[in-house]
């Protein structure tokens, strides 16, 4: 009796469907591996941020420092509308000096804002987009974007940009 030839398209389909749900899973598996990865940088950003604040309104100079990169590439802006002042400082060494001027010419602490429980970020490899708003008890209602920088391992702000619109805003 001859034999029937095999049909080999019922095996190439369950091997397709196998590689496909195999494949299902492993994207599953990244995609839960990046939020969670998000979420850990988003913390981790977060923590920057609260320390450099409370570091800058404590006029903890040594702390402050440690949250910036240092690097000639480095800004940092504020746009007061509140009183219709303006302020840019370009490269660490012209960051580093406002802020040694300003804690000489204002050495007492500030009463730190709350502390960020939340934050815009969007990841870019070793480069995070950051954006929120903020209130503190001198200066009103602040909206706040960084660029940061991871540098060996640990997150720093590489730009900063501070739009202040004061105490009537709030309103």
């Amino acid at each position: 009796m001859p034999q029937k030839p095999t049909q080999p398209l019922p095996v190439l389909l369950l091997s397709l469907t196998l590689a496909f749900l195999v494949g299902c899973a492993d994207a599953t598996e990244n995609q839960a591996d990046v939020t969670v990865s998000h979420d850990q940088e988003k913390a981790a950003i977060l923590a920057t941020l609260n320390a450099e604040t409370r570091a800058a309104f404590q006029r903890d100079y040594e702390l402050w420092q440690t949250k910036w990169v240092h690097d000639p590439s480095v800004t940092k802006t504020y746009l007061n509308f509140a009183d219709s002042t303006f302020s840019e400082s370009i490269g660490w060494e012209a960051i580093n000096q406002f802020v040694v001027d300003y804690f000489a010419s204002h050495p007492e602490p500030e009463p730190v804002p709350e502390m960020l429980s939340d934050i815009n970020v969007r990841l870019y490899e070793t480069g995070a987009w950051v954006t929120y708003e903020q209130r503190d008890a001198l200066r009103g209602r602040k909206r706040e974007t960084r660029l940061m920088e991871k540098v060996d391992g640990t997150w720093r702000i590489a730009g900063m940009q501070t739009t202040i619109y004061g105490r009537e805003a709030e309103k």
